[in-house]
């Protein structure tokens, strides 16, 4: 297992130093936020320079930063005992991003099957088997560059295990109509009282319910 980690590793590497070199990593960074339990007030004057003409103030930030991967005409997931291999690229399970692991960052509490999240940094993963996707919210911290030695943080998802698991959950699975190109985290049906954190990729889309905790 280690040494087909390391291999695997050093293959991810070899594409990272190639992609340097080019105008544009191969998997550019992203990010999806979402603003909650702030209020809206407008400025005296002319108000505020935004849709509606008001400020938003004392909103608290959810956010999700990752590797945005191009599907580039591959097959992502396959079928039957090869499902979801492709995407792991050696790793015990997916990074739901590319390069350094996807990072969850809230500033409320968040409920998600029933497991209260408290505010501060996670790391998201998605354990794939067919028409079974389960999100994984982890205490492992996100390396910047490969460190085989470092075993309390990843890059990526090399070398996880499951003793730093927040909460595991199942994932709402739905496909799409139109192909997404380029991987994409987003927060869908937002209110102040939760949401739901989606996946898309390719024509799949993966969603997972929270609330907001006190």
């Amino acid at each position: 297992m280690t040494r087909t980690l390391l291999s695997s590793a050093a293959a991810v590497l070899a594409l990272a130093t190639l992609a340097s070199a080019q105008d544009k990593p191969l998997s550019p960074r992203g990010s999806a936020s979402t603003q909650i339990l702030g209020k809206y007030v407008k400025p005296p004057g002319r108000g505020a320079p935004a849709l509606g003409g008001e400020a938003y103030q004392g909103g608290k930030w959810i956010e999700i930063t990752y590797g945005r991967p191009l599907k580039r005409g591959r097959e992502l997931w396959g079928s039957g005992a090869d499902y979801g291999k492709a995407a792991l690229v050696g790793t015990p399970i997916w990074r739901a991003g590319a390069d350094v692991s996807t990072r969850l960052k809230t500033e409320v509490p968040l409920v998600i099957n029933g497991k209260t999240i408290d505010p501060g940094e996670y790391s998201l993963f998605v354990d794939l088997k067919e028409n079974n996707w389960t999100m994984v919210v982890s205490s492992y911290g996100a390396l910047p560059n490969y460190d085989p030695k470092n075993k309390e943080a990843l890059w990526g998802s090399y070398f996880y295990t499951p003793d730093k698991d927040v909460v595991r959950v199942p994932m709402k699975l739905e496909m799409l109509a139109h192909s997404t190109e380029e991987l994409t985290w987003e927060f869908v049906d937002m209110s102040d009282a939760g949401g739901a954190l989606a996946l898309r990729w390719d024509k799949m889309m993966a969603t997972v319910p929270f609330k907001i905790g006190n």
